[in-house]
Parts: structure tokens; C-alpha cells; sequence
């Protein structure tokens, strides 16, 4: 027999995560709908070709191909390396993110779609990563993002949304940290290798993986010289409050119009009059995100630090996403939240309320089958009322019924023994308090459980 086991970098998720889970979830779609965005869902695979070449080169080797049907021995003898291999095995992948798929559905019904379209999105995505503490190979995101819109007030708005569903999860100490990909351009120009931006990009992201010692490594057999990894170590080194950090990167960009061009960007959106945060956002020189979408300002939000957990949150500008595929110039930005790591986070801390591991509001206790249809039917009318109750399947002891009812979390239990259904009442115990007081049967369903 064999034993049963799930891939790695996957979870089961019971009942009572599930619904801590659903808190979150709910959270997060409760903000996107008062924001105005619209919900969105695309297939579970994607063809290939809509995946590869847009994530970067280490994003690239994370996706999840699927392999294809048919004469597979066949077309793999035709494979000159593993790469052709894998391109002529597999057509289909599952999706990494859901921005890239976002983008293509935008091209395809780009004649129905009213711009700007603002659209949230939660399903999950797959990555061929190695599983640790926080990183899953098969996890849930939850995105917003609006495209066929310029303006910078679409970032702030963003940088709100991250504000206000990390206020109501209760989750002091997060930090919005901002950067901008023009900037990060800025300083491709000014070690004179502007081509090898992304090479820079993909290594800076990895500070706080590898160190500076493992980012110079890194940089060195990228093609930069000992020269330029000092003026990019100097420059990612920049610190102060977030008005210093942009006078200083005027100085120091004062010849890269692309990196002015950034600063600028930055300083809008960081010293709007819209709006107030709870946590302000921070510039971090350091934030780079590897993905070579990216064009404009670029996010990631880090759980408290008394939490040791990566990015719980990013996103950016793109300016030209849709133009791979065809339909060029439509502007867009967006964020994501990674909902397995806020779970991780929320329970660390212990943030989740009661009432997040709560669906049955009471239950009524199987007092014998002469009292069996009154309970039903009372049960029932709550129901009708919208109050979740069910009622215990056996006529088994009393003992076990407040006790399966205890360990299910359920609140209160009702009865309806022969002298309540006489009497036209139905006893309430709150299971919590241990109090137990009649009602009017007629009143239940007021009653406030």
C-alpha cells in the first residue's frame, strides 16, 4: 500500500485554516470593491509562450510546465539540448503570477474592456521554487491593477489599499518600501552600462538574500568592473529621511534624465496631499524587483520585523506590459498581496479574531425523535434569518453533544426538550459564559447569538 503524501511546496488546509484564510481573503476583496475595482479570473494554465521571456531570467526557470499529450518519445529525440527539450514537450504552463495573464486577457478583449480598467484578481499561482518557511510552490494571490491610465494618483491609491487592508488585519509594524525603476535606469547610465540594467536589477534584488559580498560577486561576472560595483554599492548605500534620499539622488542622477525622470515620479506620489498613512511609505534604493516589466515606481510591502518573513506584498508601473502582445502603449500598475505569508504572519502574531474560526452560530442538542421536527424547524428559521445553525444528527448523550460543540468552537447550544416544546420556548446556553436562559420560540430568531 502506498502511503499517502502531497508534493512538497503544497498544504492541505482544514476547516479552521480555511476560515482564517477566508478572513483574510475577504479583507482584501471587501478594500479592492470599495476602491473600485472589478473582479477577474483566467485559466489555471497558460500557453507557454505568454509565459516565457517575462519574468526575468531567474523567473523564467520557476515556471511550471506542463507536459503535453501525444507522441512524447517521438518529439523528444528531436530536442538538441534540455531547453528545446522543454519547449517541444511542453506547450502549456501553469501560470506563474497573475499580472502576465491580466495583460494578455486585456489584449484579447481589449474592444469590450472600458479604460481605464481597474480589475482585482485572487487565485492561485505556481512556482517551481524550493520550498521554505513562507515560500510555496503553490500559493494564493491577490491582485489589483488599472490599466490605460498615466496618471500617479493610480499609486497612491494602490499604496492606500496596501495601507488600509494591513490596518484592519491589525497588523502594526508592516512597511511600505517604494523605489522606482527609472531611478535603478539612472543608475545603469551612470556606470555607463545602461544595457546591462537588468543584470543590476535581477543582483541588487538579492541584497538581502546574499549580502553585498554575494550582490559584488554577482555584479562582477555580470560583465560590471570593480569601479562600477563600488558606484552601485554607494549609491544603494544612500539613506535618510525620504526628502533627503531625493535631494541626494538629484545630486548624484543630475546627468540621467531617465533618473530625474524617477526622482520626480517618486516625489509626487511620496508628498501627495490625497490622502494619509497609517505606515508611511519608505524609499529603499535597495528594492529592486527583478521582473523586467517593470518601468515606473515599484512597491514591496515587509511583514513587522518581529516576524521572520521576506515581501508580503509588491508590485509596480508598467508601462508597455499589454505591447507584448501586441497592443502597445497602454499604461499600467499594480500590486499584489501573498496570502500565505500574511496567514503565516497574522498567526505568528495572533492577529486572527474569534470570529474568523466561527461558522456554526449554535447548535441545537438531539433531544429525541418526539422532539426532532420542532428543533428542525426552528433551526431552519434561523437559517432563513441567516444565522448559521445545524442541529446534532444522533440521539446520543447530552455529555457528547456540548462537548462535540465545545471542540467545533460553536458558541451556543439550543434545546428543545419536552417541557420547552410544551411551553413553546426554546433554551439558549452560551457555551462561553456557561449562562443558559429560556426563550420564546417565536423570539429566536432575535435573539442576539
Amino acid at each position: 500500500m502506498v502511503k499517502p503524501s502531497i508534493p512538497k511546496g503544497t498544504r492541505d488546509f482544514g476547516p479552521a485554516v480555511v476560515r482564517k484564510r477566508n478572513y483574510i481573503l475577504q479583507t482584501i476583496r471587501g478594500v479592492f470593491e470599495v476602491f473600485g475595482f472589478q473582479p477577474l479570473e483566467t485559466p489555471a494554465m497558460e500557453n507557454l509562450t505568454t509565459l516565457n521571456g517575462k519574468y526575468g531570467e531567474e523567473g523564467d526557470k520557476l515556471i511550471f510546465k506542463i507536459l503535453d499529450n501525444g507522441d512524447i518519445l517521438g518529439r523528444a529525440q528531436q530536442a538538441k539540448d534540455s531547453r528545446e527539450l522543454g519547449v517541444l514537450l511542453c506547450e502549456k504552463a501553469l501560470k506563474y503570477d497573475l499580472t502576465i495573464p491580466f495583460a494578455r486577457y486585456v489584449v484579447m478583449n481589449q474592444h469590450e474592456i472600458t479604460f481605464p480598467f481597474k480589475r482585482y484578481q485572487i487565485q492561485p499561482v505556481w512556482r517551481g521554487d524550493r520550498p521554505a518557511k513562507g515560500r510555496y510552490r503553490e500559493f494564493y494571490q491577490c491582485d489589483a491593477d488599472v490599466v490605460g491610465s498615466n496618471s500617479l494618483m493610480n499609486e497612491v491609491e494602490l499604496l492606500k489599499i496596501y495601507d488600509t487592508v494591513f490596518t484592519k488585519l491589525g497588523m502594526h509594524g508592516y512597511q511600505l518600501r517604494v523605489n522606482n525603476r527609472k531611478i535603478l535606469g539612472g543608475l545603469a547610465e551612470l556606470v555607463g552600462k545602461p544595457e546591462l540594467i537588468t543584470d543590476i536589477t535581477i543582483s541588487i534584488d538579492k541584497l538581502d538574500k546574499i549580502g553585498e559580498d554575494g550582490v559584488t560577486k554577482e555584479l562582477l561576472e555580470r560583465g560590471l568592473n570593480e569601479a562600477d560595483v563600488k558606484v552601485i554599492l554607494d549609491f544603494i548605500a544612500i539613506k535618510g529621511s525620504n526628502n533627503e534620499i531625493l535631494e541626494q539622488l538629484k545630486e548624484v542622477l543630475k546627468q540621467s534624465a531617465t533618473g530625474l525622470k524617477g526622482v520626480e515620479e517618486l516625489s509626487t506620489v511620496l508628498n501627495t496631499q490625497l490622502t494619509s498613512f497609517n505606515s508611511t511609505p519608505i524609499i529603499d534604493l535597495t528594492l529592486a524587483r527583478g521582473l523586467n516589466y517593470y518601468t515606473g515606481m515599484i512597491i514591496e510591502v515587509k511583514a513587522p520585523e518581529t516576524v521572520k518573513m521576506g515581501s508580503i506584498g509588491g508590485g509596480g508601473r508598467y508601462d508597455d506590459l499589454t505591447g507584448l502582445f501586441g497592443l502597445p502603449g497602454v499604461s499600467g500598475v499594480g500590486i499584489s498581496f501573498g496570502v500565505d505569508r500574511i496567514y503565516d504572519v497574522l498567526e505568528e502574531l495572533q492577529l486572527f479574531p474569534a470570529t474568523a474560526q466561527q461558522s456554526t452560530k449554535v447548535m441545537f442538542i438531539h433531544t429525541g425523535e418526539e422532539n426532532l421536527a420542532t428543533a428542525f424547524n426552528h433551526m431552519m428559521n434561523l437559517r432563513e434569518q441567516g444565522i448559521a445553525a445545524e442541529i446534532y444528527h444522533e440521539n446520543a448523550k447530552m455529555d457528547k453533544q456540548f462537548k462535540y460543540a465545545d471542540k467545533r468552537g460553536i458558541p451556543y447550544v439550543a434545546i428543545v426538550g419536552d417541557s420547552e416544546k410544551a411551553e413553546g420556548n426554546v433554551s439558549v446556553k452560551n457555551l462561553v459564559t456557561g449562562q443558559q436562559e429560556k426563550v420564546a420560540a417565536a423570539d429566536l430568531a432575535s435573539f442576539q447569538f
